[in-house]
């Protein structure tokens, strides 16, 4: 894979897809379910020394949290999309904090958790990301990337991709990858459930981490010749650049451009299944301005979330807008995938320092 912006010997290396863990918080017993949950998968991630018992502190707090305050909500844990690490990411369907600035500081907490409070997940995790609005609820990301790679937590970039309910499978599967040629961002639908939904999805993902900065159709070309022995899949690519995103599509991907000034614009594929019937891969360019993010989601994510979406949504950062996505508007009998990317453009790095919003009244 070519470095991307940044990039180098530290540009991020590409990850095989896994669904994202999800832990419903509806009972006390599962705060520690998340912790024990976010130990191990910080270990499978190859985080060193105290990190994965620091990763339970960060789990156990920000579970307890909705626990004790909120309803309707899960901790979500997965590998960093792009790089070496962890995400722990949080939604619920709460008050939201109205004093969120003080349970910032360190130390102040109002549960008896392992941690203490959310100075405390500040202080360990890499990156932290809130987003909070008084009488809809809060949505927390906590990144803690490998300390030799901490730039890999910094990227503009989320995803979220869970199985049906009820399945083991998952027959979604979504990457990223960063090239000389711009952040190029895949969603993938196996079609229909279980392992071989999910072969199908895994194989286009191997196509995709061998040819990130391909031409898109040729990109397309070699998944379809990757499928032709599966199930086949719906496929959707996006390449963006400062200015302008590339996409391509086959089947039932589907696309949302939120530009900064909260305009929507929707994107469908074409017709055809990727590895069985699919017509020669068209190219859309459109031109866009700095700041817009691109959204690319699954048939498991209901588009009615894109026809007249409040303000809060539009303006979420993308790891935190792909987990509303998935997390408030998908069908829990199907697989469901969203994946989110800022278009580059030039910001200072604070990595230690989280993204707040003032929390609002509700419309």
């Amino acid at each position: 894979m070519t470095p991307g912006p940044g990039g180098g010997p530290g540009a991020a290396r590409p990850v095989l897809a896994e669904p994202t863990r999800a832990v419903p918080i509806d009972h006390f017993s599962a705060v520690h379910l998340a912790a024990a949950t976010a130990r191990t998968l910080a270990r499978r991630c190859g985080l060193p020394g105290a990190l994965p018992d620091r990763a339970a502190v960060v789990a156990s707090e920000l579970a307890s949290n909705i626990a004790k305050h909120a309803s309707g909500g899960s901790v979500y844990l997965q590998r960093l999309a792009h790089g070496e690490g962890l995400e722990i990411i949080v939604a619920d369907r709460g008050p939201g904090m109205r004093e969120l600035e003080r349970c910032l500081t360190d130390g102040y907490t109002t549960t008896n958790t392992l941690g203490a409070g959310l100075g405390a997940i500040r202080r360990i995790a890499t990156t932290l990301t809130i987003r909070t609005r008084a009488g809809t609820g809060t949505l927390v990301c906590a990144r803690l990337a490998h300390p030799g790679r901490t730039t890999d937590a910094e990227r503009p970039v989320g995803s979220l991709c869970l199985p049906a309910e009820g399945e083991r499978h998952c027959g979604d599967a979504a990457a990223v990858a960063f090239t000389d040629r711009g952040p190029t961002a895949l969603a993938v639908d196996g079609l229909g459930h279980g392992a071989e939904a999910e072969e199908a999805a895994r194989a286009a993902v191997r196509c995709f981490h061998r040819l990130p900065d391909a031409d898109l159709p040729d990109l397309f070309a070699a998944a379809h010749r990757a499928l032709r022995h599966s199930r086949g899949a719906a496929i959707g690519v996006l390449r963006l650049r400062d200015d302008t995103v590339d996409y391509c599509g086959v089947g039932n991907v589907r696309v949302a451009l939120l530009s900064p000034d909260d305009v929507v614009r929707r994107l469908s594929g074409q017709p055809g299944v990727v590895g069985w019937n699919m017509p020669p891969p068209q190219v859309r360019r459109l031109s866009v301005p700095a700041g817009t993010t691109a959204v690319l989601h699954t048939d498991g994510v209901d588009q009615r979330w894109a026809r007249d979406p409040e303000p809060f949504l539009l303006r979420l950062p993308p790891p935190l807008l792909a987990t509303a996505l998935v997390h408030g508007f998908r069908h829990s009998r199907d697989d469901a995938t969203a994946v989110a990317v800022k278009t580059p453009q030039p910001q200072p790095s604070q990595p230690k320092t989280p993204r707040i919003e003032t929390p609002q009244r509700p419309r």
